[in-house]
């Protein structure tokens, strides 16, 4: 029998690299699985049970739960001192360090990669600048060693699948090797859901700076007679909900279940990052919502224009108000919606993926 090592960045929150992941684990079931450091919390969220996962020493650092963005530098030497000797099969899924697993000669690496490190293949600067005077010197101090050891490890996957196109050139661009694309799973309703309507907008992210929810807060500021709720937490949650006037509802975090009950009631569902692929809008498509989303990135792959959404093109206020109120003027329909929405199905994901495991592990055995 095969033997599997499951590697994943981390496992604090749940967004769509959490479900890619648990979709592998379905794949896999007999995999073992090794982390940066988890949270008890997000396990249960996920029906993980916390003796199946492996950590690392981040784990035990001081509040690493919520601090652990600060030990980025330690990261590399974190994930190169898990063991995975014993593995013949080693499949990262990764957004961050999780591909830079030490591997050797007799063994297949396979990385689901949902983007080459953002911190700085991504958007650095922008990224860096929230960071505040300290942190950011002491970020753009490390980044230079960072962005080497991210490039120098590349090497050590054998085959790398992308979650879009967009990602697929990503991968290219940043580590000169040619990608696989396989789209990432959703869960998708067996039957389009025809759900009465009511008046707000959703959005469902995770509060960090890239996800550009300030944008949304300060367009819908502007237009005091739309509602806006937000559904996720972070970071950036305090700062957002201080600027946020009374038409925007935080939310906070919701069960799935809760999550699916607005999506199928909201009239609308924003994204206004440059999304890798954006799970989310998906999932606010295959409940009938159509989406609003920044027309950059993953999100063209996911959204067929006048459709199943609108785009807006310059990732400012003006921009977004400018697409809700065109929006407004279109009719959707719900079935279509849906069966866009199909086509990122999970059986799909887990098809191809099977498929391409199966077949670079042949290759890979038949070339030894």
């Amino acid at each position: 029998m095969i033997k599997v090592a499951l590697i994943h960045d981390w496992l604090v929150s749940v967004g769509g690299a959490e479900k890619t992941l648990l979709s592998l684990l379905s794949l896999y079931p007999h995999a073992d699985l090794f982390v940066l450091i988890k949270s008890e919390k997000t396990l249960e969220r996920l029906k993980i049970p916390s003796s199946k996962v492996r950590t690392t020493f981040i784990q035990k650092l001081p509040f690493a739960l919520t601090w652990y963005r600060n030990y980025l530098p330690l990261f590399p030497w974190a994930i190169e001192s898990l063991d995975l000797s014993s593995y013949d099969l080693i499949l990262s899924n990764s957004h961050a360090v999780a591909k830079g697993v030490r591997t050797h000669a007799g063994q297949l690496h396979i990385c689901y990669c949902h983007t080459p490190m953002r911190y700085f293949w991504g958007l650095p600067l922008a990224y860096m600048d929230q960071l505040g005077t300290l942190r950011g010197y002491l970020a753009r101090l490390f980044i230079p060693y960072l962005k080497k050891w991210d490039l120098k490890t590349s090497v050590r996957v054998n085959h790398f699948v992308a979650n879009s196109q967009y990602i697929k050139n990503r991968i290219e661009r940043s580590y000169g090797v040619v990608a696989e694309c396989i789209y990432p799973p959703v869960a998708i309703p067996d039957v389009a859901i025809d759900h009465p309507r009511e008046d707000f907008y959703l959005t469902v992210s995770r509060l960090v700076f890239y996800k550009r929810v300030d944008l949304m807060v300060e367009a819908f500021n502007r237009m005091p007679l739309k509602r806006l709720y937000v559904i996720g937490k972070g970071p950036e949650e305090k700062k957002l909900r201080k600027k946020a006037h009374k038409n925007i509802l935080f939310l906070g975090f919701q069960p799935e279940e809760v999550v699916l009950k607005h999506l199928q009631r909201s009239k609308g569902f924003i994204l206004a990052a440059e999304e890798d692929f954006g799970i989310a809008a998906v999932e606010a498509q295959a409940y009938g919502t159509p989406v609003i989303a920044y027309g950059k990135g993953g999100a063209l792959e996911s959204i067929i224009p006048y459709q199943t959404g609108i785009f807006f093109h310059e990732q400012n206020i003006d921009s977004l108000i400018q697409a809700i109120e065109i929006f407004e003027t279109y009719s959707f329909n719900t079935a279509s919606l849906h069966a866009h929405a199909r086509r990122f199905d999970e059986k799909n994901f887990q098809q191809q993926m099977r498929r391409f495991v199966q077949s670079k592990w042949q290759q890979f055995h038949e070339g030894r």
